[in-house]
């Protein structure tokens, strides 16, 4: 039981950090004494949205699923999530059409994994 919260408590905890990463890195780089450009406010959202896919990875360490379905759809989230945010940064502006890599790689792989629910062995 103890688990179960110790795991609620930081999942918010990084739902919390994940979500100033994306909407306000520029306050997380003062803090730290740097300046914000954009390729720093790029890699903060990155950042930001890998933190809520480890916050998927964690609430789904909590249900029933096998290991290897929580891994997968943990993974999945995490590249879904770098995906939609590399996607918003070109529908932005921010970056340029060279992030188009990532992004087709990202949904790729998040793609295959959850392509592992639905093919029979």
């Amino acid at each position: 039981m103890y688990y179960k919260y110790v795991v609620i408590v930081i999942a918010l905890a990084i739902i919390g950090l994940g979500c100033r990463f994306i909407f306000a890195n520029d306050s997380i780089l003062k803090e730290w004494g740097l300046e914000s450009i954009d390729s720093t406010g790029v890699l903060g959202r990155r950042l930001g949205a890998i933190y809520l896919g480890l916050s998927v990875l964690l609430f789904l360490s909590l249900t029933n699923m096998s290991k290897e379905q929580t891994i997968v759809i943990g993974v999945s989230a995490i590249s879904g999530f770098l995906a939609i945010s590399g996607i918003l940064d070109v529908w932005a502006g921010r970056v340029n059409t060279g992030v188009i890599r990532s992004i087709v790689a990202e949904l790729f792989l998040c793609l295959v994994l959850l392509s592992t629910f639905f093919i029979k062995r």
